[in-house]
């Protein structure tokens, strides 16, 4: 366990410093966090042709609300979190490498889930909105995290069961 707790601090502070590097910032994390804001527009506007969307904004024509998605909005920093975990507990690198792409897109189709959300509850009641983005939807990400890495425990669990029952 004391291992864990080392490598998870030690692989989270890590990730979370080179996630604030400027070239990290300008090459990977801004123009990913203009992808999610791209992709909520495409999967609003055929259901709803006020939508449009310009770099990390999505903004509606009627009403011209907008919500920009900025840093711990884009799921980047629950993705570390889960990272962080599985690559603190001990297994095979495919397991590790598996959980990681399957957590991450987990996380971030629900983040897609959660910014199509807050831009519709902020054009209709702005005091839920501000509760929503601040205490609900950040609770609910971590959830997924949760839920993801004691789903790969569950799995990596089941995977030693299997090679102790064929010794």
């Amino acid at each position: 366990m004391f291992r864990f707790i080392i490598v998870f601090v030690v692989t989270l502070s890590t990730l979370f410093v080179l996630e604030m590097l400027e070239p990290v910032q300008t090459h990977l994390i801004q123009p990913f966090t203009s992808g999610l804001a791209q992709l909520s527009a495409t999967l609003i506007l055929p259901f709803d042709a006020g939508v449009s969307h310009y770099g990390r904004v999505l903004q509606h024509s009627s009403n011209n609300f907008a919500v920009s998605i900025e840093s711990g909005c884009n799921g980047i920093e629950a993705a570390i979190v889960l990272i962080a975990a599985v690559l603190a507990f001990p297994a095979a690198w495919r397991y590790r490498i598996t959980a990681i792409v399957l957590g991450f897109i987990a996380i971030q189709v629900l983040n897609i889930g959660r910014i199509i959300s807050l831009f519709y509850l902020g054009q209709w009641n702005l005091d839920l909105f501000t509760w929503t983005h601040l205490y609900l939807w950040p609770v609910l990400i971590m959830l997924d995290v949760m839920i993801v890495f004691l789903l790969y425990l569950r799995f990596l669990g089941t995977k030693t069961q299997a090679v102790a029952a064929s010794a």
